[in-house]
């Protein structure tokens, strides 16, 4: 019998165990390190997995680019529960906010190709024009390290490397 897994949105309390869950991966460079400053600021677009006691056993965000493209940002689970579905249940959870919100693209930027190519997401090739010009030029003003990493612009090469752009219509 499978333990349970709720999905709920994030509250403020959860982000020590979020970080904490975060280490290994970050210390492994599967996520970018995030500052807590940031993850507080964040926690409005996070959801995540708790197991039958509430404890957090994974976490993911989806963050909002423009009018009907967003992110799938920080996606993570403990490692006591991999292989047992908590991904899945997140990334369908975070698709569903995602439709929500009414975005109609997700962008990821991810180690995980397999995983989220399961999930029906797409790579995007290197030359890929994925938005309109006057779009493009719109999200170049952007400080937000993910639309520069959306917009595989050069300044962010360094800290992706290996790294798959992938996409998913909705």
């Amino acid at each position: 019998m499978t333990a349970e897994i709720l999905i709920r949105s994030a509250r403020t309390d959860d982000v020590p165990r979020m970080a904490e869950l975060m280490e290994p991966l970050v210390a492994r460079r599967i996520l970018l390190g995030k500052d807590l400053v940031d993850l507080y600021a964040a926690v409005p677009e996070f959801l995540v997995a708790t197991d039958a006691e509430d404890r957090v056993i994974g976490y993911g965000a989806v963050h909002v680019m423009w009018e009907r493209l967003g992110e799938v940002r920080t996606l993570g689970v403990s490692q006591d529960w991999l292989g047992r579905g908590v991904g899945h249940r997140l990334l369908e959870a975070l698709e569903v906010r995602a439709r929500d919100l009414g975005l109609a693209q997700l962008f990821c930027l991810t180690f995980e190709t397999d995983f989220f190519g399961r999930h029906g997401f797409e790579e995007v090739s290197e030359n890929a024009e994925l938005v309109a010009a006057d779009v493009y030029a719109e999200l170049l003003r952007s400080n937000d390290e993910g639309v520069a990493e959306f917009l595989d612009l050069a300044r962010v090469k360094p800290n992706t490397l290996g790294n798959t752009r992938m996409l998913k219509r909705l």
